[in-house]
């Protein structure tokens, strides 16, 4: 299984940068993880969007599905749409399609998504068979319905903790992974109550309790010191962590 970071980015790009969205390859099959603002225009340099064979979205929030809009028109109303029409698998939280709706609606086409993609709805508990791969979910906690996601192969396993804030649930669901790539969105953490976001050293310490075999650091800003927040997420950990930039590639 191949991971090719698109976007890393929190709710706002990074200079040049993409929000949320991973392309996750196993064999022939390919799958984008998360579409937030930017994605598509990086996933075009990487893979023809045509040749892909489906999108799973964490949760409803824009940086994370955004650029599904761009994408449904190059499907529907691109010059290879005309010619070579396909309708990607599209798996979105229960709800998903409504919103949808709402949102492309405010200019005319409330269907634009669904008429581009073969819309599904999944909701904690579900599992998911995509290709090769095989897909849970465990709800974490944010501040809407967001759903971490582990991608399995049947040789690996990739834990995606989506955003959210710390949780024992993503302990429990990312036990052993693989490969834990985790937000760490806050530069410090605002206080003692839930919170829908981590810092890097919380990040640290999660994938330290999961005893997973490498750590990733995502959903952060460029405007945030890489080396601080790599340092508190190692010291989290108790060992080395990475950070991820757009066009890291990760291989389970």
């Amino acid at each position: 299984m191949q991971i090719t970071v698109l976007g890393k980015s929190p709710s706002w790009q990074d200079a040049g940068g993409a929000c949320s969205g991973y392309l996750v390859q196993e064999r022939d099959y390919a799958l984008l993880l998360d579409c937030g603002n930017g994605v598509f225009s990086k996933l075009r340099a990487v893979r023809d969007y045509v040749d892909l064979d489906g999108v799973l979205i964490s949760h409803l929030h824009a940086d994370h599905f955004l650029d599904l809009v761009p994408f449904s028109y190059a499907l529907i109303h691109g010059p290879r749409g005309a010619t070579d029409r396909v309708r990607p698998e599209l798996h979105v939280p229960l709800g998903g399609g409504e919103l949808f709706r709402r949102v492309v609606g405010c200019w005319g086409d409330a269907e634009l998504i669904e008429r581009a993609f073969e819309l599904h709805e999944y909701d904690a508990g579900d599992q998911l068979a995509l290709g090769p791969l095989r897909i849970r979910f465990q709800e974490v906690p944010h501040f809407t319905r967001t759903f971490a996601v582990e991608l399995g192969d049947g040789d690996g396993r990739m834990t995606y903790s989506a955003d959210c804030g710390p949780n024992e649930g993503l302990v429990e669901f990312a036990s052993g992974t693989d490969l834990l790539l985790i937000e760490a969105t806050l530069p410090f953490a605002d206080g003692d109550g839930e919170r829908g976001h981590m810092t890097a050293r919380e990040a640290g310490e999660h994938g330290r309790r999961a005893a997973a075999r490498r750590v990733v650091l995502t959903h952060i800003s460029d405007e945030l010191n890489a080396d601080r927040a790599v340092s508190e997420a190692r010291e989290g950990y108790g060992d080395e962590v990475e950070l991820a930039r757009e066009g890291a590639v990760y291989t389970i």
